[in-house]
């Protein structure tokens, strides 16, 4: 793998991934893969889809670059939530958002992240993955409503978001174990693992 310019593409356009690589130091281009996210093979474990979707967005957006003169590294990212083997992806919807929440509502779940570095015009590639896992409050139907009032569902795994909180300003989901970063959506130190393998680090690291 390799990128003259010493940047890399994030494959995503959200703002909590851009927010977690430009914070830990690190310059990218922004550029979306847009990929249907239902289309996957049917029963795959949480940890195998995640992986699977990263992947997926990091070879869609290297292999439109198929035509430049130089490779360029591509990160894909996905998360996951799952209570047992059931996945809970991102709701379309206020009506898919609610019943995600409901059945999410008083349970312990697996958050997972998983990573996909893409080079050589996506013909080269190297997979990670991040778990944590996290408690969510029994919610009453007064703060569900009062949650997809506020939006911040929008755009989530499970529908919500571990850095949110409702209204009343009280999280009602706590970390049991693993990284924070994850539950938001990019294990950075995983990532700049991955990164820095390819010749990639922080601004300021030799």
């Amino acid at each position: 793998m390799s990128d003259t310019a010493g940047r890399f593409i994030l494959a995503s356009s959200s703002t909590r991934r851009i927010e977690l690589l430009s914070t830990a130091g690190f310059d990218f281009d922004i550029e979306p893969a847009g990929i249907d996210e239902s289309d996957v093979p049917a029963n795959l474990p949480p940890r195998d889809l995640a992986v699977h979707l990263a992947l997926a967005k990091a070879m869609t957006v290297a292999r439109r670059h198929k035509d430049e003169r130089t490779s360029r590294i591509v990160l894909g990212a996905d998360t996951v939530v799952a209570v047992g083997n059931e996945l809970f992806g991102k709701a379309e919807t206020p009506a898919e958002a609610r019943e995600m929440l409901r059945r999410l509502s008083g349970t312990r779940q697996s958050v997972i992240t998983g990573l996909a570095l893409v080079g050589d015009f996506g013909n080269a590639a190297m997979l990670e993955s991040a778990e944590s896992i996290v408690e969510m409050k029994s919610l009453s139907e007064a703060e569900i409503d009062a949650y997809l009032a506020s939006e911040q569902w929008r755009d989530k795994a499970g529908a919500y978001g571990i850095q949110d909180h409702d209204p009343e300003n009280d999280p009602f989901v706590r970390l049991i174990s693993g990284r924070f970063d994850n539950v938001v959506g990019l294990p950075v130190p995983f990532a700049s693992s991955l990164l820095r393998s390819v010749g990639i680090v922080r601004r300021g690291e030799p």
